[in-house]
């Protein structure tokens, strides 16, 4: 269970990072809309897993990887964002959140079910 600490960091890292993203990008991810979904920080506020919905790009595993590479800056950013508010920045993992890829394809199947049995009849 996360402590209210905890959460209040997840919220605030999650907000920062959100704008971050909204900013970089256009410039830097060639106009994907990045949002992150959740935020997880760990008791000692050292690590933060960062996950992000990823939008208006076919291959989202180049931009995984382009993000991943950009860590380093994004992490600093934040850093500037956060300054008054922590006193350490967290180590950023970013991690691909597919919940709303599972939720479609559920309500594909769905459909497809729902096809079918109207065919039988």
């Amino acid at each position: 269970m996360e402590t209210k600490r905890q959460l209040r960091v997840a919220r605030l890292l999650q907000r920062d990072l959100a704008q971050i993203f909204q900013l970089e990008s256009r410039n830097v991810f060639g106009g994907a809309m990045i949002t992150v979904t959740k935020v997880n920080v760990t008791k000692d506020l050292a690590t933060a897993k960062v996950f992000l919905s990823l939008f208006g790009m076919k291959d989202k595993q180049v931009l995984t990887k382009k993000i991943k590479q950009r860590t380093k800056d994004i992490r600093r950013k934040l850093g500037y964002n956060i300054k008054n508010q922590l006193r350490v920045v967290p180590e950023l993992k970013f991690f691909e959140d597919d919940s709303l890829d599972y939720i479609e394809n559920i309500e594909r199947l769905l459909a497809d079910d729902e096809k079918y049995d109207n065919d039988q009849k």
